[in-house]
């Protein structure tokens, strides 16, 4: 039956074939996104993995979240920018199929990580006297391993289901593969894939986006006890992380509500725009505000730098102070 219906193997990405007219300018920009990513995630997780100080678990949530973000953007990032050089908006389906699922893992587990993290930072501002009982190193990789592992088996299975799925279009309105692009394309019923996929995302959000807001409005109302300054700085944070958080919310419900529209048709401009969010923006601005504005991992990250002699040497310990410091006032730096 599945050979009745795919007649060709090769799909394609009508992304691609929209950005071809600026092929080279996309191509570099992707370059500059990937590479910086790549640099300053892997410093910082380097830094916290290195640095026994830094074993602690808000670093290591850190250190997960922007790993997390390396292998996000790598399933993305490498194939985009070879067929932007290569014209080519062409992929296979077996490829398609691996695609989709290394993006819907990353976006589930950042789902996770975003609400452990949250959750993490309750127990520290609500709970302090209690809080190395409450959330040791040991319970945080432990939630960290078990939240990778529930997202790779929900997203497998999901994925195994369209696997089984005949198909009998060839275009995807996108730049990148996910699942719901290719049980569009199904010719037969895929309402049982539907409905997994619908459920899955569903209790995901439900969970997520609960402990996430309880989180955040219990340390925002310890937040109002404290004084001015300290509570413009927490505040400023808080608001940061949620907007961090929702920009990626955007996309990842986009992604997944767009082949729900029924008869909408969107522009393949305003598809690519909205689902490229989920990939670009977290890997992108996670290492900014959670990693280079945390004091004490920033000052890491300097020592580091110092070590092997990145920062120019007529640079008076006096100065680079004053500089960081003129810094973080400016940014409002997270203790």
């Amino acid at each position: 039956m599945e050979n009745a219906f795919n007649v060709s193997k090769n799909l394609i990405l009508l992304g691609l074939v929209e950005m071809e007219g600026l092929k080279y300018l996309y191509c570099v920009l992707s370059i500059v996104l990937y590479l910086f990513i790549l640099l300053l995630s892997i410093i910082i997780v380097f830094v916290v993995v290195t640095d026994t100080s830094l074993h602690e678990p808000m670093y290591i949530l850190i250190g997960n979240l922007v790993l997390n973000g390396i292998f996000g953007s790598s399933s993305f990032f490498p194939k985009l920018i070879v067929d932007l050089v290569t014209s080519s908006p062409t992929i296979t389906r077996d490829n398609c199929l691996v695609q989709a699922l290394c993006v819907t893992v990353f976006a589930i587990y950042e789902m996770s990580s975003f609400t452990i993290m949250a959750y993490d930072r309750y127990l520290a501002v609500c709970h302090p006297l209690r809080y190395v009982i409450l959330l040791t190193n040991e319970k945080v990789l432990s939630l960290m391993i078990g939240s990778f592992v529930v997202a790779f088996i929900v997203v497998l299975t999901a994925v195994l289901l369209t696997w089984k799925l005949p198909i009998c279009g060839r275009e995807i309105n996108n730049i990148f593969c996910d699942n719901m692009s290719l049980v569009a394309l199904s010719c037969v019923n895929s309402s049982v894939s539907r409905l997994y996929s619908a459920s899955v995302v569903i209790v995901y959000l439900c969970v997520t986006i609960f402990v996430t807001m309880f989180s955040y409005l219990q340390i925002f109302l310890v937040c109002l006890k404290v004084s001015g300054e300290s509570r413009q700085k927490a505040v400023h944070t808080l608001v940061t992380h949620l907007l961090n958080f929702f920009i990626f919310l955007v996309g990842f419900l986009f992604i997944f509500i767009r082949y729900r529209l029924g008869g909408i048709a969107l522009p393949i401009e305003i598809h690519v725009l909205l689902s490229v969010t989920t990939l670009i923006v977290p890997p992108f601005f996670n290492p900014l505000i959670y990693g280079v504005r945390t004091h004490a991992l920033n000052t890491k990250v300097t020592q580091y730098f110092r070590k092997i002699d990145v920062w120019p040497k007529w640079k008076s310990r006096s100065y680079h102070s004053a500089l960081v410091s003129a810094i973080s006032k400016s940014i409002g730096v997270t203790k």
